[in-house]
């Protein structure tokens, strides 16, 4: 691959351009404008994973490719209760979740999809990342002050690692950029299945 790799994230999340970025890549966003809603799957990791996939799909769809361009999309869901949870998008919502969570353990899913456009075919290459998150105990003021910042409403599970939320997630098993919303590592992987070396992204 050469050192002029287009990079796209299909994503519109700051904390996975953040994650990219802080490891050495420089993507270009393109947010691919799936629809959430109603989408189901067998399992929270199943539907993280078809979520990924349909963004990665829906920009590579319609980029205008003149070299050799990797396309990233990704999704996150936590699991509680064999339950997904996707963002709050309400106060409301966000307190009853934190409700739920608080002094609990979830497993974030984080869904992958990564297609190498340019040299036709397209080549693609998905997986899950998983990552236990242990939460503290937090008192019902501690949430509603969380609330009312407005960051969990738009955020997988309702909290962040790498924000206001760190400090009410007390442990986790696993890695720690899969919780952030893009697994490193597991992309690394992904994209080394397809030819594609990770220091050709720097």
């Amino acid at each position: 691959m050469s050192s002029s790799l287009r990079l796209v994230l299909a994503s519109a999340s700051s904390g996975r351009l953040a994650t990219l970025r802080n490891a050495g890549l420089t993507p270009e966003v393109v947010i691919s404008g799936v629809d959430e809603e109603g989408v189901r799957a067998p399992s929270p990791a199943a539907l993280a994973q078809l979520l990924a996939t349909r963004k990665c799909r829906a920009v590579a769809g319609r980029l205008d490719v003149t070299g050799t361009t990797v396309v990233v999309g990704c999704d996150s869901v936590l699991e509680l209760d064999g339950e997904p949870y996707g963002k709050p998008g309400d106060a409301e919502t966000a307190v009853a979740r934190w409700e739920q969570m608080r002094g609990r353990s979830g497993v974030l899913h984080s869904g992958h999809c990564v297609q190498v456009l340019g040299d036709a075919p397209a080549r693609e290459a998905a997986a899950v990342g998983s990552t236990v998150v242990h939460f503290a105990t937090l008192s019902d003021a501690e949430i509603a002050a969380y609330v009312a910042t407005g960051e969990p409403l738009q955020v997988a599970g309702a909290f962040t690692l790498d924000g206001l939320g760190g400090p009410f997630v007390r442990a986790i098993e696993g890695d720690p950029s899969n919780v952030v919303g893009v697994s490193l590592p597991l992309l690394r992987v992904l994209l080394g299945q397809l030819d594609v070396r990770w220091p050709s992204l720097w």
